[in-house]
């Protein structure tokens, strides 16, 4: 299957559902990663759940996520990572099969490139020599000192580096004794409040009070330590002393919006309030959820959009009256064509219009002179996985005669197009007159396994 195929299976009509069965149903398929997000309910019916096709669902706890909508092939993974980090390497990317009823069987469901993340590998280099020590980190008693080297005897090539540390660290004494300022040990308890509960008319309120020392450790005498800053002496007022506590209770629930989808399966908000009674005087505030969600279901499928079906070949280029305009400077026209398919229970018709119409002249089969093109880019490695190879071609491309490529008159600024596959003529090149095609082994691939 082409990608282009691949690209039209998300246009398929819905399926006709099998018996339906309970399942776990979400609120959205991420088909980037086969997955299940935005969970709606436990025990669904498979066919309420799929009436809208973004939808996915679970059959069991353990089973993977499945699409509702019509089997398709996702869209291509990113590209991995190279399988080498410098010089020549493969890369992959894979896309999986998601829906219902099956994918076609596609043998390019996995590809792999070349890939070069560095055209050279790291070579490390060489430390110089230390520098001298730096002088001590402090004045008195024991701290560090300091050296350094760099890495240049001789310079790192391609992102190389030098094993081991810049930096070395040593001991030193510098045989003074320093002095020890005073720091403050623990605080003490508070003391008990002068009341048990505060009178709220008869003035200063009460206070607890605490106190510390300066002990840990005490200032040093010789040499003088500094002090302990602040105070030995702590309060607070005794103020706010409680009331009898009221624990809170929960109101009935009450419906805070409406379903959230006007098609298929969706959520109910549910809410109450904490006020019956009300939590007073430090009581417990309501223990369990404020809100809830519950399912609802409107019964009605979701609109299914159109979507574009290829476009037809262009019709054979002609022109009204003329019935010869073949290898000749006369424009005629040509059409294609492209359906609207698969639009269901009133979605969308197809943008833009079915119908393309252009100029053309008529060069099908008409003897032309030819150049070579330059090497067009390695195609992917074939097979995807194991002992593979790529290719690069040049082909030999007509040289169109100097006709005007656009109209004028009621058309005017139209582009003009040549229709058809000339009999190009190109001098040989290696022995080729129409294409010259080499081929390579691709290094580094990556193993074939049954993922």
């Amino acid at each position: 299957m082409t990608v282009q195929l691949s690209l039209l299976a998300s246009c398929f009509l819905a399926m006709h559902l099998p018996v339906s069965e309970g399942v776990s149903c979400y609120g959205t398929f991420d088909d980037r990663a086969g997955s299940c997000l935005d969970f709606i309910s436990d025990d669904v019916m498979e066919e309420d759940c799929c009436l809208n096709l973004k939808y996915g669902f679970k059959r069991s706890t353990d089973s993977p996520c499945e699409a509702c909508y019509p089997a398709e092939w996702s869209a291509w993974s990113p590209w991995q990572g190279c399988s080498v980090t410098c010089l020549e390497g493969v890369q992959q990317r894979r896309r999986r099969c998601y829906g219902q009823g099956g994918c076609e069987e596609d043998p390019t469901a996995l590809e792999t490139r070349s890939c070069v993340q560095q055209d050279c590998c790291p070579q490390n280099g060489g430390w110089s020599s230390w520098s001298p020590w730096s002088a001590c980190s402090v004045t008195c008693e024991q701290g560090t000192m300091q050296r350094w080297r760099e890495c240049k005897s001789p310079l790192p090539k391609c992102g190389g580096t030098c094993p081991g540390s810049n930096l070395e660290t040593a001991a030193c004494d510098t045989k003074q004794v320093c002095p020890t300022h005073g720091s403050w040990g623990n605080w003490d308890a508070w003391r008990d409040c002068s009341a048990t509960c505060f009178q709220e008319h008869s003035g200063a309120a009460p206070v607890n009070l605490r106190y510390r020392q300066c002990n840990n450790p005490p200032p040093s005498s010789n040499p003088p330590g500094d002090p302990c800053p602040g105070s030995a002496q702590d309060q607070k007022a005794c103020s706010g002393l409680p009331n009898c506590p009221v624990d809170g209770g929960w109101g009935a629930w009450k419906k805070d919006s409406e379903c959230s989808v006007t098609c298929g399966i969706g959520i109910e908000k549910n809410r109450r309030e904490c006020n019956n009674p009300a939590p007073q005087h430090n009581g417990r505030d309501c223990e369990g959820t404020q809100f809830k969600n519950t399912v609802c279901n409107t019964g009605l499928h979701c609109p299914i959009d159109g979507c574009w079906s290829e476009w037809s070949e262009w019709t054979e280029c002609m022109r009204a009256g003329r019935d010869k305009i073949k290898c000749t400077k006369t424009a005629g026209q040509q059409n294609r064509v492209r359906n609207c398919e698969r639009r269901d229970h009133g979605g969308m018709y197809c943008k833009g219009l079915p119908t393309e119409v252009r100029q053309c002249y008529h060069s099908k089969g008409c003897i032309l002179q030819g150049t070579w093109s330059d090497w067009s880019d390695w195609s992917l490695c074939l097979p995807p996985c194991g002992k593979s190879e790529k290719t690069r071609q040049r082909l030999c491309e007509p040289i169109y005669p100097n006709y005007s490529i656009s109209t004028t008159g009621i058309l005017k600024n139209a582009s003009i197009f040549f229709w058809g596959t000339p009999n190009t003529q190109c001098d040989a090149l290696e022995g080729q007159r129409r294409k010259v095609e080499e081929k390579a082994d691709c290094l580094n691939t990556l193993p074939c396994d049954s993922d």
